[in-house]
């Protein structure tokens, strides 16, 4: 096979590291319509490399190997890489996240930069923004309306 062949368009592709890659599978199907493409797991049933499709993207994960580094935010104390995902309906996208066990960090608004967003923590350490564009607007109108918006003292 040539890299042409396999090239499925995705240039970066997130690899996440879970505590429990089993169940972080199944709540990514339920929360956000996750389909798996395969997993490669030990007799022991840990995980070392799972593949699954969100929309038209690719999210490779696995569960802790901490003899090589590979540790989930429960472990560290949290992660500072958090996930967009652009969705048809944000209020329902969280809603669905919601009934399958994610928690609402902010919720579902209008907002400054022309998108409806809401964002929820998944049970495995990971902070997802869920989006539907609204309108189509410049960076220098986003500028302007950030600068606005801090004025006015709402973050």
């Amino acid at each position: 096979m040539t890299a042409k062949q396999i090239d499925d368009g995705q240039t970066v592709r997130p690899h996440m590291t879970v505590h429990d890659a089993k169940a972080a599978i199944a709540f990514y199907t339920k929360a956000f319509g996750a389909a798996e493409i395969f997993r490669l797991a030990e007799p022991s049933g840990r995980i070392g490399h799972a593949e699954i499709r969100i929309g038209d993207s690719v999210v490779m994960l696995n569960d802790e190997y901490p003899d090589f580094g590979a540790k989930s935010p429960t472990s560290v104390g949290g992660s500072p890489v958090a996930f967009y995902i652009r969705v048809a309906d944000t209020d329902a996208a969280v809603a669905r996240a919601v009934k399958a066990g994610a928690t609402v960090v902010r919720p579902v608004e209008d907002q400054f930069y022309g998108e409806r967003m809401g964002m929820v923590a998944c049970p495995f350490g990971y902070r997802w923004s869920l989006s539907q564009p609204r309108e189509q607007v410049d960076p220098a109108e986003m500028q302007k309306r950030w600068t606005k918006m801090l004025e006015s003292g709402k973050p």
